[in-house]
C-alpha cells in the first residue's frame, strides 16, 4: 500500500505530530471525503505501507523527525511545491529563500532522487503572467540545480471553489485567464521551462495534463505518486492508474490519509480548501494524538 500525505492538507507542515504519533501508533483513521460517516482504518506499520508520499509546500517540521522516520524502516519521497507567487495568491508560506534552503536540506539528506520540485499549478493572471513565470522557474531551477531531478509542472484547473476564490481577488482588479490551456503563450512557456529544466539536469513533466500538444514542448506527461520511482527505491508498486483520480492522472493506487479543509496555507487556488476560516476553525480544534487528523467525535 502506498500512503499519499497528502493531496488534501499538507501534513509536513501543519500536522507532523500527528503524522509521528499515529505511526507510532502503526494506524490512523480517515473519514470519507464526501460521507464523513464512513470512516477507513488505515495501517500505517512498516510491514503494511510500501512507500509514503509527502506532500507539503514548507516540510521543515517533519525534517526533525527522519531519523525515527528512516529507524521504523519506511521508504519515502518528497513531493515539494516551490512557486514563489506574491501574498496576494500565497498569503501564509516562508520566504521563498527559506522554502530553499528547506528544500536543499532535504536534498543533502535524502538524495536528489526523492525530493522532487513541483512549479504547480501555473496561474496566468494580470499579476502573475507568463513573463513572470519565466523569471521565476528559471531563478528557482538555478537554485536546485543539482538537488533534484525532476521538475513537475501543471496549470490551474478552475474548479468550483477554485473559481469563486479567484473571483473575488478578481474585484480587485486581477485579472485571471481561464483559457490559458488553449493559447500558444503557455506552449512557449513549457518550451522554456524544458529547456531550463534540461540545463539544469532536470526531467520534466506535467500533472494530469490532457493536452496532447504540451508534449510537443518537451514536457512529458508524468505521475506525482510514480510506481517505477517507487521501484526503483526498492519496494512494490501498483502498476494500475488510480481510478479515483482525474482521467489524465497517471498517479499509481494510493490511499491518502487526509483531511479536506484543514490547510493553512491559505493559497487561493486551492482544490482541496472550500473556506479558509473552517480550515483555521479545524486546525485548532486538531488534537495530534487523535486517530484521526479531524473528524467528529464518533470518528476519534
Amino acid at each position: 500500500m502506498i500512503i499519499s500525505a497528502s493531496r488534501r492538507t499538507d501534513i509536513p507542515a501543519f500536522y507532523s505530530r500527528w503524522f509521528m504519533n499515529r505511526i507510532r501508533e502503526g494506524y490512523c483513521l480517515v473519514p470519507n471525503p464526501f460521507n464523513p460517516t464512513q470512516v477507513a482504518n488505515v495501517s500505517l506499520r512498516p510491514r503494511d505501507v510500501d512507500t509514503v508520499v509527502f506532500w507539503s509546500k514548507n516540510p521543515e517540521p517533519l525534517v526533525s523527525h527522519l531519523d525515527e522516520i528512516d529507524a521504523l524502516g519506511f521508504v519515502y519521497y518528497f513531493l515539494f511545491t516551490l512557486n514563489d507567487y506574491p501574498a496576494v495568491i500565497e498569503p501564509n508560506l516562508p520566504s521563498l529563500d527559506h522554502r530553499v534552503a528547506v528544500f536543499k536540506t532535504l536534498s543533502k539528506r535524502l538524495g536528489a532522487e526523492r525530493v522532487i520540485w513541483r512549479y504547480d499549478p501555473i496561474v496566468i493572471s494580470s499579476e502573475t503572467p507568463y513573463e513572470f513565470h519565466r523569471r521565476r522557474f528559471d531563478r528557482i531551477a538555478g537554485e536546485l540545480s543539482g538537488h533534484t531531478r525532476r521538475v513537475i509542472v501543471s496549470l490551474v484547473d478552475y474548479y468550483r471553489k477554485t473559481d469563486r476564490r479567484l473571483a473575488m481577488l478578481e474585484s480587485t482588479g486581477i485579472v485571471f485567464d481561464r483559457n490559458a490551456g488553449e493559447h500558444p503563450g503557455t506552449l512557449e512557456l513549457f518550451r522554456h521551462m524544458s529547456g531550463v529544466a534540461s540545463s539544469h539536469g532536470m526531467a520534466i513533466h506535467s500533472c494530469a495534463e490532457p493536452s496532447p500538444e504540451f508534449a510537443g514542448t518537451g514536457v512529458r506527461p508524468g505521475s506525482c505518486i510514480d510506481g517505477a520511482l517507487i521501484k526503483r527505491l526498492g519496494a512494490k508498486a501498483p502498476s494500475q492508474k488510480d481510478p479515483g483520480q482525474r482521467d489524465a492522472c497517471r498517479c499509481a493506487v494510493s490511499k491518502d490519509i487526509g483531511v479536506t479543509d484543514t490547510c493553512l496555507g491559505g493559497c487561493r487556488y486551492c482544490y482541496a480548501t472550500r473556506n479558509h476560516e473552517l480550515a483555521r476553525r479545524r486546525h485548532s480544534q486538531h488534537d495530534p494524538r487523535a486517530p484521526v487528523l479531524w473528524g467528529p467525535a464518533e470518528t476519534r
